[in-house]
């Protein structure tokens, strides 16, 4: 990376823009290939957060820990103020789907904010032991994000999106929820579009089928045995009865994690992996998470729980999913 650093002004940024539109018509000229997935810039923010029971999130309780993580914000190489998509991780942490993500969006000129919500806390992975923190935390995180890019001077405020993986994605499909803005969102901006991957379903919130009015778009696997894609479904009815913009798109030879890159062809199983996709769990009043089997609350203890999932890279459903997702933000973003 270079240690060459340009001053944080919009100004300046346009020039980064015009000096690498140069660049790349020489390249071109030359024959050379044009990066078009670089970023103009580089910029990494501190977030300034909470680290929360669910319960305490559910209740907005903020007697929590004070934590300071992190998220990398990839410019585009765009004139203007620019759309960005938060891109938030899963158990696995940074993991090679959200490098390529950030790439194929900044080739259609969206810039990415990408965050990380271990880091900071002392986490690698929660893949094994996900009750090493809480599921909510990383919707804090995320409407925390929303502070940072709410003031960035070469960002539209009005073309923000979200789009999460797994444990990321179940934070995003439930960032929707009008009640959990109301409690945490205090940056002044909505979302433009919600997109979680292969997301966690398995829990019903209270008033969870009043969400924004903004799109959401679920995408998964049929393969996928760590958070299957039938209990999305389930809920995406339930929200369309409630009148919400939501759509889901299934990949039959699909696992978890179908958009990892680097991730195993086929799917390889990870014996220690927890999953609670035997588990129904429901909010019950005062913000308790109760297993809808034994009516006591729930943990990552109970025998509903179980380990061994199949996880694994499908270049087909990778291949479709950039299509639709470019096209989806180029709508929502209004790119010409």
């Amino acid at each position: 990376m270079s240690d060459k650093r340009v001053e944080r002004k919009p100004p300046a940024v346009l020039t980064a823009d015009v000096e690498y539109r140069h660049l790349s018509a020489a390249d071109e000229a030359k024959g050379e290939p044009v990066l078009q997935d670089m970023a103009a810039r580089t910029e990494l923010h501190s977030i300034h957060t909470l680290t929360l029971s669910d319960t305490q999130f559910l209740r907005g309780d903020a007697n929590g820990k004070a934590t300071t993580t992190s998220g990398q914000l990839r410019l585009a190489r765009s004139p203007g103020r620019l759309p960005v998509v938060v891109l938030q991780h899963g158990s696995a942490g940074m993991a090679p789907n959200v490098e390529m993500w950030a790439r194929e969006l900044n080739k259609i000129g969206v810039s990415t904010f990408a965050l990380d919500g271990f880091t900071g806390r002392g986490l690698t992975e929660v893949n094994t032991n996900q009750a090493l923190l809480g599921r909510l935390n990383f919707i804090l995180d995320i409407y925390r994000a929303l502070d940072v890019l709410a003031n960035h001077p070469s960002i539209d405020p009005a073309r923000i999106a979200l789009m999460g993986f797994s444990r990321g994605g179940q934070a995003t499909l439930y960032a929707s929820l009008k009640r959990f803005h109301r409690l945490w969102n205090k940056s002044g901006v909505e979302f433009a579009a919600y997109v979680p991957f292969y997301p966690d379903c398995m829990t019903t919130f209270l008033s969870d089928t009043d969400v924004v009015g903004r799109p959401i778009r679920i995408f998964g696997g049929t393969q996928d045995d760590y958070n299957p894609i039938a209990a999305c479904k389930a809920y995406v009815e339930r929200l369309r009865a409630a009148g919400a913009d939501v759509e889901v798109t299934e990949y039959p030879n699909a696992s978890h994690a179908f958009d990892n890159p680097l991730g195993a062809q086929p799917a390889m199983l990870q014996p220690r992996f927890q999953s609670a996709r035997n588990c129904k769990i429901q909010e019950e009043a005062e913000g308790l998470l109760i297993n809808t089997e034994t009516k006591r609350p729930f943990t990552y203890t109970d025998a509903c729980v179980v380990h061994g999932v199949h996880i694994g890279h499908d270049p087909i459903a990778t291949r479709e999913a950039k299509q639709t997702v470019k096209e989806l933000f180029k709508t929502v973003f209004q790119l010409h």
